[in-house]
């Protein structure tokens, strides 16, 4: 006997998420002078938070896109 459970956990589990093409080749310096548009749709199209000011996201694009 299978049990098929309907409703929000249905809606919850289809969800997706694609992956752009292509990783984004910024500088530390390119964040630092991109403006906030640019870094709100970018961050949009990696599925990733664009909440908080300016500062908080170039600092979390520096930190997600970026590594040492």
């Amino acid at each position: 006997m299978e049990l098929v459970l309907r409703g929000k956990s249905e809606e919850r589990d289809n969800f997706w998420f694609q992956m752009p093409v292509h990783y984004p080749r910024y500088s530390k310096k390119d964040y630092e002078e991109m403006p906030e548009w640019q870094l709100d749709r970018l961050l949009a199209q990696y599925g990733l938070p664009v909440t908080g000011d300016l500062n908080s996201k170039r600092s979390f694009a520096i930190g997600a896109f970026l590594w040492a």
